[in-house]
């Protein structure tokens, strides 16, 4: 499969989902960076275009998204809400007590965990409100298009709570990079504990989980609910 730097990286992970791999492992963000062109996030992540393609291009295994970007809009919804809703849910208090202990004993050596603390603090409140919004308000009526049925909501058109949605994805985005970037890619210091290692590497996880939970979200759920909407408005006339 051959690509060019002007693609944007969202069209290259739908067209080929093994890419997102290498997309984690260059710092190319392709879930709320996914219209930049190619060429744009590499100039971004500091990385040669020509290296990032050759990367892409190379024969690669699918990772196992669980659902087919083809699927119908409900078995999408429940997707993201039993894998990756589930997840931020079970691992956000986790990272809480990980985060509260390493403080403790190493934040006064290590004040990067500070902000690191304050930061994941927020982004789980934030990602609890916006999961239960999704939950019991937007999902709802995606799942009543897919099975094409016009119903009534408490707003215009999908465009605007989808508008809201993204725009807390992108806060949430910049909040992970904060926190990669001032753990240095979570890297671990020569003086860490097994809680401090516990605590990177949950981090990561959350972080990559979150790419693909917003991947599935702003580039494949969100733009077909759009879709789905107008074909059945345009058809009720």
């Amino acid at each position: 499969m051959t690509f060019n730097p002007e693609q944007t990286v969202a069209e290259i992970a739908l067209a080929n989902p093994a890419t997102t791999r290498v997309f984690e492992h260059l710092g190319i963000d392709y879930c709320c960076g996914g219209k930049l062109s190619l060429r744009v996030a590499c100039e971004r992540a500091k990385v040669p275009v020509s290296a990032a393609l050759a990367a892409i291009e190379e024969p690669l295994a699918a990772p196992d998204a669980g659902v087919a970007n083809d699927a119908a809009l409900g078995e999408i919804t429940q997707h993201i809400v039993k894998r990756h809703h589930a997840f931020v849910r079970g691992e956000s208090p986790r990272i809480q007590a990980l985060l509260a202990k390493v403080c403790e004993r190493h934040g006064h050596a290590h004040p990067e965990l500070i902000e690191v603390k304050t930061r994941f603090n927020w982004l789980d409140a934030e990602l609890s409100q916006h999961m239960r919004k999704e939950e019991h308000i937007l999902f709802p009526y995606i799942e009543s298009l897919g099975d094409r049925v016009n119903r009534a909501a408490c707003f215009d058109s999908v465009e605007h709570p989808i508008e809201a949605m993204v725009a807390e994805h992108e806060n949430a985005g910049e909040n992970l990079a904060r926190i990669r970037a001032v753990t240095g890619g979570y890297a671990v210091p020569a003086d860490a504990c097994g809680s401090f290692r516990a605590l990177y590497a949950a981090l990561e996880q959350f972080e990559r989980d979150l790419h693909v939970h917003v991947h599935l979200e702003n580039n494949i759920l969100f733009p077909r609910a759009i879709a789905a909407e107008r074909e059945l408005r345009g058809s009720a006339k």
